[in-house]
């Protein structure tokens, strides 16, 4: 047989799942079963391989790895991040969104469109893989937070009101400042919970994060981070904050990213160590996944690496970095690069001695209940 990339993967992938397995540990259910009949949702990620803000047509190999994943849905970023005029930024919401509305009438056997959390189980009995549209910047509605209502209609359902710099709403994590919620902030806080929004705080300051936990009427997410406890950055949450988001019944998500591993490439190791603590500090009901990356595996090509580089310089010189994104720090795990990385987390769970229920919440239950719970308000 030739040893084809595709065959290269799923030889891996099963090499690796019965070297995680011990015989009579995993008895009955399998890690396999337990993944195939859960919900699982990344909180946070991209379908496809390519990078962020690129053209979002997806290949033929693309459009496998997402119908092989077993992901029922992926919540992402629509349109950029960064400092920008309001409705330049706005345009590209639009822009972008039109494109993945293309991209689900040309593969409706693949991907469905998630609006409502019915379109979250519809999407798992029929196979497919649903779209979440979110936001990871507040800039285009922070002069105007009226538009947050055509925002939802166009069918965000995910927002941070600020990335890692300052915008009119608040402070993002990378602010020395440190300042709260504009009352503009407050206000977008207090629109997102009558429209139905779930209210991200990931790349929010402390104290804005602190003042959306206390504003919100919903419960709010870190959809994408680790714990600081484990690492010190910050884009980690502490435990304090980490409890503070599970009272208002909202889930805190572990990334797949070198902040883990204090900018090393991190290891599926490392993103255990930040579930369990995650899972001590908040309980099982309020711990989730957002990978923070593509559901396709990388291939470290020489042209992957070069546009990498260039990537991480230009947020470098945009000020939108954060510490420890280098050059050499790609941004997945090499024992976790497989569309299936969610099941591998799921098997060492298990060896670990968690429970089924548990993994399950995990994968995506606390997800999906967490999204029930937030979008309820703009549902018909």
């Amino acid at each position: 047989m030739t040893l084809t990339r595709r065959n290269f993967l799923e030889l891996t992938t099963v090499t690796g799942m019965a070297a995680l397995t011990t015989p009579g540990l995993l008895a009955a259910p399998s890690a396999r079963d337990i993944y195939d009949e859960s919900i699982v949702i990344d909180g946070m990620g991209y379908p496809g391989g390519r990078q962020q803000g690129e053209t979002s047509e997806l290949n033929a190999l693309e459009l496998e790895d997402i119908a092989t994943s077993g992901l029922t849905a992926v919540q992402f970023t629509v349109g950029e991040v960064g400092t920008m005029p309001a409705l330049e930024a706005l345009a590209k919401i639009v822009t972008s969104i039109a494109e993945w509305e293309g991209q689900i009438a040309a593969h409706p056997d693949i991907l469905q469109r998630v609006r409502t959390v019915g379109d979250i189980g519809a999407a798992r009995a029929s196979g497919r893989t649903g779209l979440i549209y979110g936001l990871q910047d507040g800039v285009a509605f922070e002069d105007d937070v009226s538009r947050l209502k055509a925002l939802w209609q166009l069918g965000i359902r995910v927002i941070q009101p600020t990335y890692n710099r300052r915008n009119l709403l608040g402070d993002g994590c990378m602010e020395p400042a440190n300042a709260g919620l504009s009352r503009s902030g407050l206000d977008a806080i207090a629109q997102m919970n009558e429209l139905g929004i779930l209210v991200d705080l990931s790349h929010c300051g402390r104290q804005t994060a602190a003042d959306a936990i206390a504003a919100s009427s919903k419960p709010v997410s870190f959809t994408h981070t680790g714990c600081y406890a484990l690492a010190e950055h910050p884009r980690h949450r502490t435990d304090a904050e980490i409890r503070a988001v599970a009272e208002t019944g909202g889930v805190i998500g572990i990334f797949i990213m070198p902040y883990l591993s204090k900018g090393l490439q991190p290891t599926a190791a490392d993103v255990i160590a930040h579930l369990e603590h995650t899972l001590n500090v908040a309980g099982e009901d309020h711990v989730s996944l957002g990978t923070d990356g593509t559901v396709s595996p990388q291939e470290l090509t020489p042209e992957f690496i070069e546009e990498f580089r260039t990537i991480t310089r230009k947020r470098k010189e945009l000020g939108i970095a954060a510490p420890f994104e280098t050059e050499e720090g790609f941004l997945f795990a090499n024992d976790l690069n497989t569309p299936r990385r969610f099941e591998t987390l799921a098997a060492l769970l298990l060896e670990r001695g968690h429970s089924a229920s548990v993994v399950k919440k995990i994968l995506g239950g606390n997800l999906e209940r967490v999204f029930g719970d937030t979008w309820s308000a703009g549902q018909a």
